[in-house]
């Protein structure tokens, strides 16, 4: 496959467990997270520095023990898509996308009442191809939009973004 060529690919189940009251939702794992099978895997994505900041995580720890941090503070991570096709990483080239069952995940986790969007791809994607499918259901959810950690995002440092997420922890 050379690099030009889009590709079609399932992303990853839910980053969940315990008693979730917040929900983070990406739009779809990029081409490195994808090799790596991990969330935010790319060196220059800021999510994981932000979430370390946040919970006092080690930036050094190991991919399985920020997800239990994670899970452990009341936070859940998914994506908006199950599966799609794009060339490269960009968002913006995303085709052919499926989305995740929203539904089963709300009936199985019904202490999520927060969903912050990891950028505006993320947001439009949910409210357009995930919000119809949720309207004959009973979840009263509050939404929050925050800037995409993705590297893509560069008129925000590091730091900047930190600052906005820092509004998650009003929520935990």
């Amino acid at each position: 496959m050379t690099q030009n060529e889009r590709f079609r690919c399932l992303g990853f189940p839910p980053i969940i467990g315990g008693n979730p009251k917040v929900l983070i939702l990406g739009t779809f794992p990029g081409k490195k997270s994808l090799k790596q099978g991990q969330y935010y895997a790319h060196n220059r994505n800021a999510f994981w520095h932000i979430i370390c900041k946040l919970l006092d995580i080690d930036p050094q720890a190991g991919y399985e023990h920020k997800k239990n941090i994670v899970i452990k503070n009341g936070l859940a991570i998914w994506d908006v898509l199950k599966a799609c096709e794009r060339e490269g990483s960009s968002d913006q080239a995303i085709k052919n996308q499926t989305i995740n069952n929203f539904n089963v995940l709300f009936a199985k986790y019904p202490g999520i009442r927060y969903v912050f969007f990891n950028g505006v791809k993320a947001e439009i994607e949910f409210k357009k191809r995930v919000l119809p499918e949720l309207k004959n259901s009973h979840h009263d959810f509050e939404y929050h939009r925050l800037p995409s950690t993705s590297p893509a995002m560069a008129s925000l440092t590091k730091e900047q973004k930190y600052k906005k997420w820092l509004n998650i922890l009003h929520f935990i």
